[in-house]
């Protein structure tokens, strides 16, 4: 293993838990947007739609998935600008 996949390692799991608790608060502002609720559904929730628990299920992974992709291309050129090389 390469010194930069050395690097990396240990910052892209310190950014993947910082990007999911921001992650996290960002879809509970959404939801509380566009549902004006202060809880989105679960899907053992038994008073709500299956239509509201899997609009509320493909939110909240769009937007998880957007803070990932943005966190670990950040992280990526990070480590290149400090090692001069592109962790992969």
């Amino acid at each position: 293993m390469s010194g930069t996949k050395i690097l990396y390692k240990p910052l892209g799991m310190a950014f993947g838990m910082l990007g999911g608790a921001v992650a996290g608060a960002v879809f509970r502002r959404t939801w509380k947007a566009v549902a004006g609720e202060d809880d989105a559904p679960d899907a053992h929730d038994e008073e709500r739609s299956w239509n509201e628990i899997l609009v509320a299920a493909a939110l909240q992974g769009a937007i998880f998935a957007v803070v990932k992709a943005a966190v670990d291309r950040g992280g990526a050129i990070g480590v290149r600008r400090v090692t001069g090389r592109w962790p992969g």
